[in-house]
């Protein structure tokens, strides 16, 4: 517990020096291609380790960066992460990453929030190529197409539509891996980069399985999952089991439950994704004795991921407001949590465009 409080108390300084920095923009004159990939690494797997191989097998002589979120520790689904970034950015270099820079706060944001964020710093970082695993479906292939000829295409409810020429590509919802494809297509439209053939796609791998990883983690035998992970991923894995530096499933729930209990309504409703529905809902029910009674308060007809997500706002209570100028500024910093050598930090360095490059 003491360990995800420091980070997180660390998190929220950064999160307002990031917010009172001004971004310096700088001319690029670096002809290096660079391959940016957005990954959570949580862990990394061989679903992870084979997008990587492809993008590098293609251009062999790029700069590969890894963009690993970072800010608080908590994923798109707002479930604490099961390493921390710095860790998650050490497997990435030893696989085969040059570079690994901090992503944006996942799991205080909406999607729509964290995929603005993300395609503005594959602007910042003058991406050349985005490598992308997806998941083949009916439909999907003339999805991808559509994209690569750099289309405006955007996920709706129930529908995926072409807005450059106004036709529903598909209709029904997209699985994940998917969706995040049509969200970065329709951030990037918005922000006016041009990402004409520059996703790399990838079909995913089979044989990979998330829940079994997890229960490895928490019985710290990793006899049935071998196959699924790089060497380099269970090794560190095993190291910080045994340095008790898993943070997975690990909250402040001090902090969440005095936000619950003490924020007014008007504080409650100004958080990030609240609005005054849900702010009542945990005022009218506290006090909160523990975190079960508090996921109960929280209005019926949330998937429970959205659950997790104001329980993640509640840790760490950042008013919409701030949420939005942050966004707006977003990467005033480009803080490189890893990097393979010296030469690939230089040539990233001026490759970016911004002036404002930190190492941790």
């Amino acid at each position: 517990m003491s360990l995800v409080r420091d980070i997180l108390k660390r998190d929220m300084e950064l999160f307002y020096d990031d917010l009172d920095c001004e971004c310096k923009i700088s001319d690029s004159s670096c002809d290096a291609i660079l391959v940016s990939d957005f990954t959570e690494y949580n862990p990394l797997h061989n679903g992870h380790f084979h997008c990587m191989k492809t993008a590098k097998g293609m251009f062999p002589e790029s700069l590969f960066v890894a963009i690993v979120p970072g800010l608080f520790e908590r994923s798109g689904r707002g479930i604490p992460y099961i390493l921390p970034r710095e860790v998650r950015a050490e497997i990435a270099i030893s696989v085969g990453a040059d570079i690994v820079v901090e992503g944006p706060p996942m799991g205080i944001m909406g999607s729509g929030q964290y995929s603005l964020c993300l395609c503005k710093m594959f602007q910042a970082l003058n991406t050349d190529y985005i490598p992308r695993g997806y998941k083949p479906v009916e439909g999907m292939d003339e999805i991808l197409k559509r994209i690569n000829r750099g289309h405006h295409v955007a996920s709706k409810p129930y529908k995926v539509i072409d807005k450059t020429t106004n036709e529903i590509l598909l209709n029904g919802k997209l699985e994940e891996d998917n969706y995040v494809i049509t969200s970065f297509s329709n951030s990037l439209s918005k922000i006016g980069f041009d990402y004409a053939d520059k996703f790399i796609f990838v079909e995913r791998i089979e044989g990979v399985s998330g829940t079994l990883i997890r229960e490895s983690i928490q019985k710290d035998n990793f006899d049935e999952v071998t196959d699924m992970m790089p060497k380099k991923t269970i090794e560190v894995l095993k190291r910080e089991i045994k340095n008790n530096s898993i943070i997975y499933g690990i909250r402040d729930e001090e902090s969440i439950l005095d936000t619950a209990n003490n924020y007014s309504l008007t504080e409650l409703s100004n958080l990030n994704l609240f609005n005054e529905k849900l702010a009542k809902s945990i005022a009218e029910n506290r006090p909160y004795d523990n975190l079960e009674s508090l996921e109960n308060s929280i209005s019926f007809g949330f998937s429970s991921h959205f659950r997790q997500r104001v329980l993640s706002i509640l840790e760490n209570p950042i008013p919409k407001k701030i949420i939005s100028e942050y966004i707006d500024k977003y990467p005033s910093n480009i803080r490189v949590l890893a990097y393979k050598n010296k030469d690939s930090l230089e040539k990233f360095k001026e490759k970016v465009n911004n002036e404002n490059v930190f190492h941790y």
